[in-house]
């Protein structure tokens, strides 16, 4: 069996699929091959697991008038004739993708083609690239209930989200030698996403100040942000652990946090949620403002307004949550309640229904 795995531009789209990708390998012993983007974060990702990548031309669908759109059009069509090749030559049995824009030509030269196609839905509302490989899918899952409503009932199920099991392996002990922490002084992590939050950034290094003595902070910083603020408070503050990108090391960080901050990806909240890690999420304006709505309004994480909030109130609410042992409990079990994992048997059936 081959599998085509697709997605790229933000880890959004990836870390779901690398799940999907193990239980393909353990249960068939598939050959992967993974599209993604030329410039994106994910081919370290995907090449440290020993996945080949190759890449296509891609552009943008945007829905306002713009010069890049005539620009994004000829690539997109140029990336749909690189695909028919692709696929012509690799001859898979199925291609899978989670969204993002490099996916679209794919899956199209997919059905043209006759190869089926599986796309996943994470957000609560589908984005453009999704919609429009929609009608043209074999199969669409969705993270969560809700979001099926979008989709053709037909072929449309709820399946939770995939969590790569490495992420579950994570070691507080190999991460207090890996990141040189103390194991008994509580652990903030902090995660902007695969290429990192300016915002997040900004609010967490003017956190400090008020936090010296109580915390340490793991912070991943994202390779694609400037690093100007990052520099000093490293100096400043011994307590402050910053890293640019994290690999194999997500996993014990994971382990380690008592708190998680982060994006509202949806990605990065099903981990939080696989773990049952107390949550303050920092929600980028958009999509993720619906992912999140719904778990503040259980009580299953915290939620801050990166516009109506600083780094002040940040420090406020992580001291505040750190003394809250019954608030910190109540949360895990929310979140892992609203945020199932997808069962590994769930998977295996889509791939055989897929494959027949």
């Amino acid at each position: 069996m081959k599998i085509i795995f697709s997605g790229g531009g933000t880890l959004g789209p990836v870390t779901p699929l690398l799940a999907i990708v193990d239980i393909a390998k353990t249960h068939y012993q598939a050959e992967v091959l993974w599209v993604g983007t030329i410039r994106g974060p994910e081919r370290s990702l995907i090449e440290e697991k020993g996945i080949p990548f190759v890449t296509l031309s891609s552009g943008k669908f945007r829905r306002y008038l713009s010069f890049w759109n005539v620009i994004d059009i000829t690539r997109i069509f140029i990336g749909f004739f690189q695909a028919v090749r692709l696929l012509w030559k690799e001859q898979p049995d199925m291609c899978v993708s989670a969204g993002g824009f490099i996916s679209v030509p794919l899956h199209w030269a997919a059905f043209v083609l006759g190869i089926p196609t599986w796309i996943h839905q994470q957000d609560v509302r589908p984005g453009l690239a999704n919609k429009l490989m929609a009608p043209t899918a074999h199969i669409i899952t969705t993270a969560l209930e809700q979001s099926t409503l979008f989709f053709s009932k037909r072929k449309t199920y709820w399946l939770g989200n995939p969590v790569r099991s490495e992420i579950l392996a994570g070691s507080a002990i190999r991460a207090k030698e890996l990141f040189k922490l103390a194991l008994d002084i509580p652990v903030i992590f902090v995660t902007g996403g695969g290429t990192g939050s300016m915002r997040v950034n900004q609010m967490i290094t003017q956190a400090l100040t008020h936090l010296d003595g109580y915390v340490q902070v793991l912070h991943l910083t994202g390779k694609e942000r400037p690093q100007e603020l990052i520099a000093p408070a490293n100096r400043q503050f011994s307590f402050y652990h910053p890293y640019q990108f994290f690999t194999y090391e997500m996993s014990h960080a994971y382990a380690i946090a008592d708190i998680v901050i982060s994006r509202g990806g949806f990605g990065t909240l099903t981990e939080i949620a696989a773990l049952g890690k107390p949550a303050i999420i920092i929600p980028k304006p958009g999509h993720q403002d619906d992912n999140v709505s719904f778990l503040e309004q259980a009580g299953a994480i915290y939620l801050l307004d990166e516009e109506l909030n600083d780094g002040n109130h940040l420090a406020k609410k992580i001291r505040e949550l750190l003394v809250d042992k019954p608030q910190q409990a109540y949360m895990r079990q929310k979140i892992q309640t609203i945020l199932p994992v997808a069962p590994v048997e769930k998977i295996v059936g889509i791939i055989d229904r897929l494959v027949k």
